[in-house]
């Protein structure tokens, strides 16, 4: 296929899995170049010619968060004002999409507002994945693609050839999601009954709901931040007579601490993808990654051919 109309640039956040993209495409990534100034300020400058081209900049929002938010703004702005035909920002992990409803009072709904920003930015379209909260899609006024790494994730898992497996969903909210991974892997499914009281990201497992004794447990999640939810769930997996204990999640955010965490944990392996690559911590040999550089590549490639992006996953 031919991409002449078509460039896609990496954000700083993004830099690695922008070139998996584009090796997938078989093309180069844009030129472009991003300057933090000594007070902070963040300038960012496209080298090549985008005019009547689509445009797509891949920015994940995370480490630090706020300055990549806000470099994604000034990219779409730039190729905006380049006149570039359009311009898709894919946003592999959207940190904010957390903040999605006024649970509180006088609270904000963060992820409103960015949606908003990226509106006024002039972004045509958004392409991100596993957001934490599908709603968000409806804050946007502009096309919004969720894509979602399980099949990238369960066909790595399948290679492995696990026997007796059971996919744990985290806690009750995820049980929809936990259901489509069991059904695509052929395995039962289990829950953890979890409560969470306050804002510390401490999470206690109150029991295991469903048969566990003498099976390989999976859990899965749409990300981990502190490890604490994973490293829990997996204990009480444990004690409640699983043999192995394997966790795969889409954003593995991983904060100071969370690895010690995992570490000390009786989990086997944790997958996650590459939609983040700015991680603060050094990784554990605990831990692996599974690019999702060809489905962002296969999920660009139908956006330019017009061809649907449902049609990538399955029912």
């Amino acid at each position: 296929m031919g991409f002449e109309d078509v460039v896609i640039f990496a954000g700083s956040s993004s830099r690695t899995l922008t070139d998996r993209i584009c090796v997938h495409l078989n093309t180069l990534p844009g030129r472009n170049e991003t300057k933090i100034f000594s007070e902070g300020n963040t300038f960012v400058r496209v080298l090549e010619n985008v005019r009547g081209r689509e445009a797509f900049i891949v920015q994940s929002t995370v480490f630090p968060t706020n300055d990549s938010f806000m470099e994604l703004l000034f990219w779409i702005d730039a190729l905006k004002r380049a006149s570039a035909a359009s311009v898709t920002a894919v946003i592999p992990y959207f940190s904010y999409a957390k903040g999605d409803k006024k649970d509180e009072p006088r609270v904000s709904i963060r992820a409103r507002v960015c949606a908003d920003c990226i509106e006024a930015a002039g972004a045509d379209r958004v392409v991100t994945m596993d957001l934490h909260a599908p709603q968000i899609q409806g804050f946007f006024r502009i096309p919004v693609d969720n894509l979602y790494a399980l099949p990238v994730l369960c066909d790595h898992v399948r290679s492995l050839n696990l026997p007796n497996l059971v996919v744990v969903s985290p806690d009750a909210g995820f049980v929809k999601a936990a259901r489509r991974y069991a059904a695509y892997l052929g395995a039962s499914l289990a829950i953890a009954n979890k409560e969470r009281p306050d804002h510390t990201e401490n999470a206690e497992v109150l029991e295991i709901i469903g048969e566990v004794a003498g099976k390989t447990a999976l859990i899965v999640d749409d990300f981990t931040i502190s490890g604490g939810t994973l490293a829990e769930v997996a204990r009480r997996l444990v004690e409640a007579g699983a043999v192995e204990v394997y966790a795969m999640v889409t954003h593995g955010v991983f904060t100071p601490g969370s690895v010690e965490k995992i570490e000390a944990s009786p989990l086997k392996k944790l997958f996650f993808t590459d939609s983040i690559e700015t991680h603060q911590v050094k990784l554990s040999p605990k831990m692996e990654v599974v690019s999702v550089a060809s489905l962002l590549a296969e999920a660009i490639r139908r956006i330019y051919t017009h061809e649907s992006i449902s049609g990538m996953f399955p029912v």
